[in-house]
């Protein structure tokens, strides 16, 4: 299967990438920067390209069979438009070459309700401000982006990570159409699930919680290292 990958370059990308060119897939990895790509292949190129460029997007998407957008970046105070203007010049380059399979990340909290069995803290506290004020403008640009994703014709799925954390390997992750127990995702299990979405072709037109249960870190321990950099 050809695969193209944005954001291939972020560590959730790199996951999806070596697993993908694991199983034999033919693999586009697509950075800003592909000097900086650590991976190399024969299955794998690497093409420079910046998603809010829609004239660099379009050819990478032609010809290929399906396409994964792992785009990201970081809580911050500046407005953010990558996922919605990315997402925008990918389907548009899908519709212009006759790609029909997409698979793209937002988060957990986009279901809008809150996770099974959690604590009234976490619920009416933690989780709110993360969402509100830490991460505000990237949640409100994921919403965009699945605006445009759920509106479009293609055959889509929305993948809905909780906090991500690094894994060495794939776990035996959870799966589901609605908001699941648990604060975390590992970035393997991530990585796992866009491409099983992609190459397998599941949950066609639906969003979908991802949950790793093996091995996970507290949640402090991971704010620390994914918000402060501890």
């Amino acid at each position: 299967m050809k695969i193209a990958i944005f954001g291939a370059n972020g560590p959730t990308g790199r996951q999806a990438t070596r697993q993908a060119i694991a199983e034999g897939h033919t693999v586009t990895a697509v950075t800003r920067r592909p000097a900086e790509f650590p991976l190399s292949d024969a299955l794998l190129r690497v093409v420079g390209a910046d998603v809010h460029d829609p004239a660099a997007v379009a050819p990478v998407v032609a010809g290929q069979d399906a396409v994964i957008s792992a785009l990201g970046v970081p809580y911050g105070r500046r407005p953010v438009t990558v996922y919605s203007e990315g997402i925008t010049h990918i389907s548009q380059a899908m519709t212009k070459h006759g790609v029909r399979r997409l698979v793209c990340v937002s988060s957990t909290v986009l279901f809008g309700v809150p996770a099974p069995g959690e604590t009234f803290f976490f619920r009416k506290v933690l989780e709110p401000f993360i969402a509100r004020t830490m991460g505000r403008t990237v949640y409100e640009d994921m919403r965009r982006m699945e605006e445009i994703v759920r509106d479009s014709d293609h055959e889509w799925t929305v993948v809905r990570p909780a906090g991500l954390f690094d894994a060495d390997a794939v776990s035996d992750y959870r799966v589901a159409t609605s908001r699941l127990p648990g604060r975390f995702t590992s970035r393997a299990d991530l990585g796992n699930a866009l491409l099983r979405e992609a190459a397998d072709g599941l949950h066609v037109r639906g969003f979908v919680d991802i949950r790793t249960t093996e091995a996970v870190p507290s949640f402090f321990e991971v704010i620390r290292k994914e918000a402060f950099g501890g």
